[in-house]
């Protein structure tokens, strides 16, 4: 049983997943993966919009942050 006295279904224990740490890691991969592919093809094109290709590219630093910080959370590394 959870907490309001249901018993855990599998439903219950597909949202969990849903919100788990490690599926946000897989969606902030993705996304910066995506925007990867993005910022490599408006690299690419003639002329160039360089406010968007820089926002674009800020975006996909914060999201290398997030990733670091999820990383960090999932495997601390243990002091030597």
């Amino acid at each position: 049983m959870n907490w309001n006295g249901r018993h855990r279904g599998h439903g219950d224990i597909l949202e969990t997943n849903l919100h788990s740490p490690e599926r946000r890691l897989i969606e902030l991969r993705m996304e910066h993966a995506d925007l990867d592919a993005l910022i490599d093809r408006l690299d690419n094109e003639t002329p160039v919009d360089e406010l968007m290709l820089r926002r674009l590219k800020k975006r996909r630093l914060a999201l290398r942050d997030q990733i670091s910080q999820l990383e960090q959370t999932l495997d601390p590394k243990e002091p030597a």
